[in-house]
Parts: C-alpha cells; structure tokens; sequence
C-alpha cells in the first residue's frame, strides 16, 4: 500500500499501530492529522522512504476503534476521558513539588505546573461539553447541526496540540537529567503517558468520531 499520498490521519486509522512511529519521528497525527505524509517528511526534511519503510514492517495492527458510534463514544469516555481526570492532579503535584524542591537547577522544567493545571481545566471543560451535549447528540443521531460544536472542538484540539509542544519543550522530550531523584523521573514519565494519551484521544476524535458527522 502506497502511504505517502495518504493523510497522516488516515493513517492511523488504517494501522492504528502507526501512532508509534508518528510519535518516535514528532509526527503530529491528531490536531495536524490532515498534513499528507509526503508533505511532512519534506516540510521536516523526514527520510519519507525510512518511514514508509518502518509503517510497513509494524507487526501489530494496534488496538482498532469500536465501529458503532455509541460503542466507539463509551470507550473514548472510559479510556481516556477518566483517565486524564486520575492522572492530571497527580503529575500537577509532582511537577508543584520538583519545582519547588530543584527551583535553582537550570534544567528544572519551570512553569510546568501551571501549564499541566492550564491544561487539566481546559481539557475538564471540553469533556463536560462533550459528555453533556455532543456526545448525547452524536448517540441520537443528529448529522448535520453538529458541524459547529465539533468544528468547537477540534479547534479545543488544536491548542491543545500547541501546549502539549509547550510541555514537551520544558521537558526536554520527557528525558530527565541523569542525576534527577525519582520524582523528577516519574513526573517525566508521567507527562511522557499525558502526551500519548492525549494524542491518541483527539486523533480518535477528530479522525474517526467527528468525520462520520462531517
């Protein structure tokens, strides 16, 4: 199968397992999931022929997306919107704490709380939307009034995209320094599986959910 003149969005709803490689090589396939692959490489100067290659050779298909609407709004609901509702606070008060405890260290990641709490009560706001008036909507089968809050949404989506390179940035791509305590090190990993999550969240959205609506 030629992927080069496919979307990266497409993609990954093809070979959900691809969302692997996209994220090894900082190939937005959420909030930029339109950008064909060919267009990428060459805007990021990206060995095409290399992934291609690396697509191709994946021996797993990846976790495929429940075909039914109510199905596919239930697992989205428990999988990810839960999960960042557990997971959020607790990388908030390990980023509060490695801040406070390494403050004078030049690679302490400075703004990093507040960014993840920035996040947290965006993304606990746009959730609430969904569970309480798209997702019902989507469920009854309303098509074509929906255009507009998704359209909501996935703009939600993109400046989400933009803060999570904000995150990775302070992070330093989620690698802590060689002698950093064990704290430093779980927050780092910790926003490493935000990152991931997230990412897969929205792609599951913007390129799966809202396109049937669209």
């Amino acid at each position: 199968m030629a992927l080069q003149h496919l979307s990266v969005g497409e993609i990954v709803v093809i070979l959900p397992a691809a969302t692997a490689v996209f994220r090894r090589h900082k190939i937005d396939f959420c909030c930029k999931g339109d950008a064909r692959l060919a267009s990428v490489a060459e805007g990021r100067g990206l060995d095409l022929a290399a992934i291609e290659a690396e697509l191709h050779a994946l021996e797993s298909p990846g976790v495929h997306a429940p075909a039914e609407v109510p199905d596919l709004i239930a697992h989205i609901i428990e999988r990810y919107h839960k999960v960042h509702r557990r997971e959020f606070p607790t990388v908030i008060e390990m980023a509060r704490r490695v801040e406070s405890v390494h403050q004078a260290r030049a690679e302490c990641p400075r703004g990093l709380a507040d960014l993840l709490s920035r996040m947290f009560e965006d993304l606990e706001d746009h959730q609430h939307k969904e569970e309480a008036v798209l997702f019902p909507a989507m469920i009854s089968g309303v098509g074509p009034v929906l255009r507009h809050p998704i359209g909501r949404m996935m703009q939600d989506h993109a400046e989400l995209g933009e803060l999570l390179a904000f995150m990775a940035d302070l992070t330093d791509d989620f690698v802590p320094p060689d002698d950093a305590c064990a704290t430093w090190r779980a927050l780092y990993a910790g926003c490493s599986k935000l990152d991931a999550d997230l990412r897969e969240h929205v792609h599951l959205e913007n390129n799966i959910l809202f396109r049937r609506f669209l």
